[in-house]
């Protein structure tokens, strides 16, 4: 057997999946070569962390892994390699120091996600001991070659034309369906179908939806990008699955987008899959009860106008008072029984979500009863999956970056035993 100093593997996909991959084969002394579409790696890891690059969660394991949903015993495996004291530990190997949020979500001290990529980049060109991996930018994976049956023979498009190039062991890292523009355009779904690899559809997440009609004009001209501040929303599926969560939406020009809707837009999404719509109630004073909200409704407003009496007695204006007029009728309005409901329970029909571009993450992907327990395809040895490519979702708050960071490990290191030499 040849040393493993001459085994060679390719890694397709240069976000955090990838970079992980490539790190911890590099690391073992493996050449790697990292392929991407586009100009520079990490792209949508740096717009993600545009406003704050949150790396991990705090909280305790088990409501960690709980955020992963019908994927947590895969997520949870792959996460018992990686998880996010260890997301925090690798950063400090970076140079990166990290803190923890009041909300409990992990940041860099600085909170940019541009010095911990530099210095990652540096070490994976750079390493300690051997040889650093080679990074091949503008070459677009076309698949597999049609000359060669080996599953670790791949075709590109390059600035300089189609390549071809075979390795040991491959790493496909390409990302789901969201921001396309970034790179993840979903171009490798048929691909590997192709190959009889059980692939889910793409789906949106963590996405905004339209409302069932829209808004009217009015509405839209004056609150679309208006927050709605300290409300609640709650769902039940048909199924029986319920959500409820206090935070804040954002109104669109058709609908709703933000952390709150985020939160739920898996439940939300696969209802209007198998029903056609979702009806969500929004309680726009989360902290009255329904008995407090209903007595300063009925209490005396004299001259007052109804607009002035509800500011007045419960401080419920603008965008929230809109939302009342928006939706109600005026017989509705003027019934404060019927108001005061309303106020705590407000219905919203959706009626699609936003389209799979615009949304933060994507669902569906390759299935793990695909892979075997290293993220190996069965129908293609020596090619291992990982990151957003994979049939996993998961809510924003560091989740999905920590997912992609330990699966890229956990594939990296299956790409490692494949080439049947011992770990250090």
């Amino acid at each position: 057997m040849k040393n493993v100093s001459m085994k060679k593997v390719i890694v397709v996909g240069g976000g955090p999946a990838g970079l992980m991959a490539a790190d911890v084969l590099c690391s073992a002394g493996v050449e790697v070569h990292l392929y991407d579409a586009m100009p520079s790696v990490g792209r949508k890891f740096l717009l993600a962390g545009k406003g704050g690059l949150n790396l991990t969660h705090s909280e305790p394991v088990d409501i960690f892994a709980s955020r992963y949903g019908a994927r947590r015993p895969q997520i949870e495996t792959v996460l018992q390699g990686f998880d996010g004291p260890q997301v925090r530990e690798w950063a400090k190997t970076l140079g990166v120091d990290t803190f923890v949020g009041t909300s409990g979500r992990v940041f860099p001290s600085d909170l940019k996600a541009a010095p911990l990529l530099r210095a990652w980049l540096h070490r994976l060109r750079h390493p300690a001991t051997g040889a650093g991996v080679q990074f091949h930018m503008r070459h677009r994976w076309t698949g597999w070659s049609a000359e060669d049956a080996s599953s670790t023979h791949l075709t590109f498009d390059t600035p300089n034309g189609p390549l071809q190039t075979k390795a040991d062991a491959v790493v496909l890292a390409l990302g789901g369906g969201s921001w396309a523009r970034l790179g993840s355009n979903g171009a490798w779904v048929p691909w590997l179908q192709a190959q009889g690899v059980a692939v889910a559809p793409l789906l949106p997440t963590n996405c905004g939806f339209d409302a069932k009609g829209g808004w009217s004009e009015h509405f839209s001209s004056r609150f679309a990008g208006q927050p709605f501040k300290s409300v609640a929303i709650e769902f039940t599926n048909a199924h029986g699955v319920s959500f409820h969560r206090k935070g804040e939406f954002v109104a669109t020009a058709g609908g709703v987008e933000g952390s709150l809707i985020y939160a739920a837009s898996s439940l939300l999404r696969d209802e209007i899959i198998q029903h056609g719509e979702a009806t969500f109630c929004l309680d726009l004073l989360p902290d009255h009860s329904l008995e407090k909200v209903l007595a300063e409704v009925r209490h005396p407003r004299g001259s007052r106008s109804l607009s002035s009496h509800l500011k007045s007695r419960l401080n419920l204006d603008g965008i929230k008072a809109a939302m009342l007029h928006e939706l109600l009728t005026k017989e509705q309005i003027n019934q404060p029984d019927v108001l005061a409901a309303m106020i705590k329970a407000l219905p919203i029909a959706l009626l699609a979500a936003r389209p799979l571009d615009e949304a933060i993450s994507s669902a569906g992907g390759v299935l793990f009863e695909a892979l075997d327990p290293h993220l190996m395809l069965e129908q293609l040895p020596g090619v291992f999956c990982a990151g957003e490519m994979l049939d996993w979702e998961a809510p924003t708050g560091g989740y999905l970056l920590t997912a992609c960071l330990a699966s890229g490990r956990q594939a990296g290191l299956g790409a490692f035993d494949s080439l049947g030499m011992a770990r250090a």
